[in-house]
């Protein structure tokens, strides 16, 4: 038996994938979702680093030097307290009493280089008992300052601003010199 060439008998060689009607690899199911899958992997990557950049790239926070002056007790609400018990309700002993009680909280005196602030823990449950006299480091956020001291635990705290007064002997209320002109 002879060799005939291919293209005389219309048979072609056939190799993995380019015989007529052969799926392409585009074409393969498996292959297009693993694709599909990497792809959107990749993407989905490429989105959570642009959002940790973003959110690491915001302005650090310029904090401010200033010395805590004193701490005062200062009332900040009344707490009402019933005086009536289980067995007083059954028995009907009891009076409808309540006993008021008048609320302290801790208010203190941050003196920064031009302004006075009077603040008061935002969590007045568990206010931490700050060191009067010691240096601190603060910034305002809103209506709200961060309070860091150094020689307590270097935590910022959270406090609610009661007032400003601008400091006398600041020099942003300094007259600038004259300057006589001949």
């Amino acid at each position: 038996m002879a060799k005939v060439p291919y293209q005389r008998t219309g048979l072609m060689p056939i190799t993995l994938g380019t015989y007529p009607g052969a799926p392409r690899p585009s074409e393969n199911l498996l292959y297009t979702v693993l694709t599909e899958v990497r792809m959107r992997s990749k993407l989905t990557f490429i989105l959570l680093l642009r959002l940790v950049s973003t959110a690491y790239a915001k302005e650090p926070h310029h904090y401010q030097s200033g010395k805590l002056l004193q701490m005062n007790s200062v009332p900040c609400g009344m707490a009402e307290k019933d005086a009536k018990t289980l067995t007083g309700e059954l028995l009907g002993t009891d009076s409808s009493h309540k006993k008021t009680e008048e609320v302290l909280c801790q208010e203190y005196v941050l003196e920064g280089e031009t302004v006075t602030y009077r603040i008061r823990p935002k969590d007045d449950k568990h206010p931490a008992l700050l060191p009067v006299g010691q240096q601190a480091q603060f910034f305002l956020e809103k209506d709200k300052m961060k309070l860091r001291v150094e020689d307590l635990d270097n935590k910022d705290r959270e406090y609610v601003v009661v007032s400003m007064m601008p400091r006398d002997d600041s020099t942003a209320n300094a007259q600038p010199p004259r300057v006589k002109l001949p």
